[in-house]
């Protein structure tokens, strides 16, 4: 058993304990061919923004806010008004806040006070402590040796040569590092045998390095959450590994296998560096035995941060509170387009809307409500296409037994695709084959380098759900959806149900840019498994029978939303469309006029675009950095009745989702408890992700594009080795001069009776975290579409000061 500072001894299972805790302070990180945008700030979401700051600090200095000077830029603009600050200082519930306004403006004038984080023993071990120059940085050591490992244990199918897994990743690095000598070379003398001495049950061998490093029980968490942040993306996709374990009901060890082989690692160098060190780490022990609390500094920065969010917020109340523009007389709509919620499809939805006063389009979950376990065309990996917080419900395949012979072909040619890449990297064969085979690929490489090959548009046979399900089956699901949607009248001729993707070449981030709602995947499987389903005429039987009489000349068609290029693909051939031939022929004409709009508007932002005619171009350019700006920008999500939002520019960067507060509270409010824990935590997860890659890009961005090599299948590397980098690279954040996105939290605006919201929120602890702390912020919106009620934490809400008539007169114009 090991002792504390103490001399206490700290049993086995706090040091386990303390490494669960520790775990569940790392958020995940998605393998690349399934990226997904996750908030890193997941583990301190029970923490305010300032709290986290003392915390993240401590272990890393890692910023959780913008620099001053970039605050104070914005207050000397007039972007941040003196109501905003003077509001954001009154909302703070710190005691040690700033007296009043103009105290808080000149600390906002002031830089912040330097402080660095508590060293590990190999921080401590890589100063010369004579010279106070760095003698062996070991810390890089560390990083370079266990990312030359971990390269090869997390590999999905990249290395020829697969590392052994089978006793976990404790095991498999013991077995790596006794034979690495490297780490001996550089000065850790016996390292080798130190690891072959180790205890062969991980948890064994952390709690001797806990008893011979002599950190108290009190200070466990948080050393262990550093060491695990020190290793930056691996940690993070062990934390993958768990959470996908625990959302199936299991567990899994890696991510404490990783912290075992870390704490390894400082206790070898305390070993040898103890009659050096041993003082600085007993007082930087003693330290840790102190929570980390938010200083004045970091209470600034909050209420710095809040006032900017109030800036926005009070821009969008403005434009929401303006007369919309004048819509055509209700009458049953030319065309619905559903889209998903994601801020892009607020640009196509604005124009789409403007070609014809007819039109109406809605906004909802990019999965649509299937929950598919789905299986491409001649492929047996099974993709996840649902949001990555819930588990599959169905699963689904693409072709049937007329696609048979198609299949088999389909996956001859594959695995011939596979031989002849493994010839091209194997160990022998990959010297002689530049050389050998150089000229035959000299027409291929000059049509990839001129953006010559024509876009690769999903186009698998239609899916089926494998096995088939039930009529009741599919009337529930149907009706499910439907009322989810708000849809459950006024059907149009023709209802498209738009997915979305994107179309890049030579973007290992390229998955990220698909739908989030569907697992990091694009969204034509689900759009047409649903599609398919609202067609099935025993389906619309049972839907009438409940009370959503679907006209019988009301046909669905599947289509994909290309974000990259603005082109709409209908998957028309799925259903008979005989009898909508000429509606067919005019929504093509709708979606084609409508992404020329989309397009102009969307070259204004991107660099280097001259008009509409550039961005086709960008998304096959392999030398394009920024072929889209994905959901940079976003800063609100919106759930309410299209009506709120018609006719506003909203600038692509708010989440529309339809939906009718009185038609739900018949259902006891099911849909409104849906949006509110699901695609809310969603979009939080990719608001705070832009966020944290723009506040902290070296500890929560992925770097340079251009720098990038990928590792494993799994994630991508700056250069040649190091951390694993989580997070988005510069390139999605700042166009080169400087920020595109503007790192706010995001801002949550729903149509319902805050009775209700406040019910949800009361029965949802981990979601009403996020709003007591203000991770989001809440709004209650009034029956016109206006901010009117604002959520201040505890279950409690105040209202919103409504916008000035100069203001409104602003926003309109």
């Amino acid at each position: 058993m090991p002792l504390d500072a103490k001399n206490k001894p700290v049993a086995a299972s706090a040091v386990e304990a303390a490494a669960a805790a520790a775990a569940g302070q790392i958020p995940p990180l998605w393998p690349l061919a399934s990226h997904v945008a996750v908030n890193p700030f997941l583990g301190q979401t029970t923490q305010t923004l300032a709290a986290t700051g003392a915390r993240l600090a401590r272990i890393a200095d890692v910023p959780v806010t913008m620099p001053r000077r970039w605050r104070q830029d914005r207050i000397a603009a007039g972007d941040i008004a003196d109501e905003d600050l003077a509001a954001a200082l009154a909302a703070s519930s710190h005691a040690d806040k700033p007296a009043d306004l103009d105290a808080l403006k000149a600390a906002a004038s002031a830089p912040r006070a330097a402080r660095a984080a508590l060293p590990t023993v190999a921080d401590l071990a890589a100063t010369d402590l004579a010279t106070t120059a760095r003698a062996v940085d070991w810390p890089g050591i560390v990083a370079d040796r266990f990312g030359v490992w971990a390269g090869g244990y997390i590999d999905r199918g990249q290395a020829l040569w697969a590392a052994p897994r089978a006793d976990g990743a404790w095991a498999a690095w013991r077995g790596f590092a006794v034979h690495d000598r490297t780490p001996e070379i550089m000065g850790l003398k016996g390292f080798a045998a130190f690891v072959a001495d180790a205890p062969a049950d991980p948890l064994a061998a952390a709690a001797r390095a806990v008893d011979r490093l002599g950190v108290g029980e009190t200070a466990l968490e948080s050393y262990f959450h550093q060491l695990l942040f020190s290793l930056g993306g691996w940690s993070q996709y062990a934390r993958y590994e768990r959470w996908r374990a625990e959302l199936a009901g299991g567990e899994d060890a890696t991510i404490a296998d990783f912290l075992a082989i870390r704490l390894l690692w400082e206790e070898a160098l305390f070993t040898q560096y103890e009659t050096a060190i041993g003082g600085d780490w007993a007082a930087v022990c003693k330290a840790r035995e102190v929570p980390a609390a938010p200083d004045r500094d970091d209470v600034v920065d909050e209420i710095l941060q809040e006032a900017a969010e109030r800036a926005a917020q009070r821009r969008l109340a403005e434009t929401l509170a303006a007369a919309p523009a004048p819509r055509a007389a209700e009458s049953r709509p030319a065309l619905q387009a559903a889209f998903c919620i994601d801020v892009r499809s607020e640009v196509f939805r604005r124009a789409l809307e403007a070609t014809d006063p007819s039109i109406q389009t809605l906004g909802f979950a990019g999965f649509f409500g299937v929950f598919a376990k789905h299986r491409r065309f001649a492929s047996d990996i099974e993709e996840l296409r649902l949001p990555v917080l819930l588990n599959p419900t169905v699963t689904s395949s693409s072709g049937d037994e007329s696609d048979r012979a198609d299949d088999l072909a389909a996956r001859y040619k594959a695995r011939a695709k596979r031989a002849w890449g493994r010839f091209k990297l194997a160990a022998v064969s990959s010297f002689a084959f530049v050389e050998a085979m150089g000229p035959v690929y000299v027409a291929r490489l000059a049509r990839d380098a001129l953006g010559l090959n024509p876009a690769a548009i999903p186009n698998d046979p239609a899916p089926r759900f494998d096995p088939e399900l039930d009529l009741e089956t599919k009337t529930a699901s149907a009706e499910t959806v439907l009322r989810a949607m708000s849809l459950t009248r006024g059907f149009a001729r023709v209802v498209l149900l738009a997915g979305h993707g994107a179309n890049v070449v030579n973007n290992p981030h390229a998955s990220g840019l698909h739908c989030g709602a569907c697992g990091g995947y694009s969204g034509e499987a689900n759009a047409r498994l649903l599609a398919q389903l609202l067609n099935d005429g025993a389906v619309r039987a049972g839907l009438a029978a409940r009370g959503i009489d679907v006209p019988d000349d009301t046909l669905f068609v599947a289509a994909l939303h290309d974000t990259t290029t603005d082109a709409v693909t209908l998957y028309d051939r799925d259903c008979r469309t005989a009898d909508h031939a000429d509606d067919l022929r005019r929504t093509r004409r709708w979606l084609d006029a409508a992404g020329r709009a989309t397009r102009s508007e969307r070259a204004l932002r991107l660099p280097r675009a001259a008009d509409e005619g550039d961005i086709a171009e960008r998304a096959r350019n392999w030398a394009e950095v920024r072929p889209e700006w994905a959901l940079a920008g976003c800063q609100a999500f919106i759930a309410a009745p299209r009506e709120r939002t018609t006719g506003r520019n909203l600038e692509g960067r708010a989440f529309l989702h339809d939906y009718q507060w009185k038609e739900d509270s018949e259902n006891g409010f099911a849909v409104l408890e849906l949006i509110m824990t699901a695609p809310v935590v969603v979009a939080s997860w990719i608001s705070l992700q832009y966020y944290g890659s723009t506040v902290a890009p070296d500890a929560f961005g992925s770097g340079d594009k251009l720098l990038h090599n990928v590792v494993g299948g799994v994630g991508v590397v700056e250069g040649n080795g190091g951390l694993l980098r989580a997070g988005l690279p510069r390139q999605s954040v700042h166009d080169g001069e400087r920020y595109v996105h503007d790192p706010l939290r995001l801002s949550v605006c729903i149509e319902a009776p805050r009775e209700a919201m406040t019910d949800i929120l009361r029965r949802h602890e981990s979601v009403r975290a996020l709003f007591d702390n203000r991770w989001l912020h809440l709004f209650a919106m009034d029956g016109e579409g206006r901010l009117a009620w604002r959520y201040v934490g505890d279950l409690d809400w105040e209202p919103v000061k409504a916008p000035s008539l100069a203001s409104l007169s602003e926003a309109v114009a």
